[in-house]
């Protein structure tokens, strides 16, 4: 297989990679032609490789376009799984469309940048002020608000190629809102219901997701998605002595 890498630490441990700085494009051109996978390339890219240059890149064109966007990442689940999805209101940012959702959201509910990860862009609103300087913040153009979840902790599931990795809790500091290990939050490999690990699966098959960390909360054992991240963080990977690369390799070599 000929391979050509954009991103070089999610790629240096598979074999054969051709790596490529981004900025590099036009110099890249000709391995990029004689590519059997273009890996990691940039959002920016990602039409001219698939549908300019006809080639196979990963993660999957599905996985890139829902990724970039909660709004359509979520949009996305509730066509694949309604019931496991929070009630959730994503609407233009309007002043009459801050009203309605104020209105319609009993507190405290969450809030989110639909294009944010790490825990970043996630807000917790306690009350109107809240709300207004989420909803006024310079820029903003969609609201994204849903119903809050009465959790500490939330299940994080690596799947990439066609399988699931790893699972794993993900629970939050002491009073924190934020689970994520970026916010201060830590892991624990214990009893990860299996409901996770399958809701994960079925979801990514759906929707042609192949390399993602899959959020999934559990309120009265009932599992609802949270959201994915294509650029999921490796600590729980490296703890548990599980190499990215011959996962991904394999499943390239399988899909070739």
């Amino acid at each position: 297989m000929q391979l050509v890498s954009f991103d070089p630490l999610r790629t240096w441990d598979i074999p054969g990679v051709k790596t490529v700085k981004p900025e590099n494009w036009a110099q890249a051109r000709p391995h990029i032609q004689s590519a059997d996978w273009v890996l990691f390339p940039e959002y920016e890219h990602v039409n001219r490789l698939v549908y300019g240059h006809q080639k196979r890149i990963f993660p999957s064109p599905s996985t890139y376009h829902l990724g970039y966007d909660k709004a359509e990442m979520t949009s996305a689940f509730e066509a694949v799984a309604p019931a496991c999805v929070p009630y959730t209101l994503v609407l233009p940012a309007t002043p009459s469309n801050i009203e309605a959702i104020w209105d319609e959201l009993p507190l405290p509910f969450v809030a989110k940048d639909i294009r944010n990860a790490r825990g970043k862009g996630v807000f917790l609103i306690q009350n109107r002020a809240d709300w207004l300087a989420y909803a006024q913040a310079h820029g903003r153009v969609i609201l994204y608000a849903q119903e809050y979840l009465p959790i500490t902790r939330d299940v994080r599931v690596v799947y990439v190629g066609d399988q699931v990795l790893t699972a794993y809790w993900r629970i939050a500091p002491e009073g924190g809102f934020h689970n994520n290990v970026a916010q201060g939050g830590h892991i624990s490999f214990e009893d990860v219901p299996s409901e996770a690990l399958d809701l994960t699966h079925f979801v990514a098959q759906a929707l042609r997701i192949n390399h993602a960390g899959f959020d999934i909360a559990f309120v009265d054992k009932q599992p609802y998605l949270l959201e994915f991240n294509m650029r999921f963080g490796n600590q729980a990977l490296r703890e548990q002595n599980i190499r990215l690369g011959t996962h991904i390799y394999a499943y390239l070599h399988a899909n070739t």
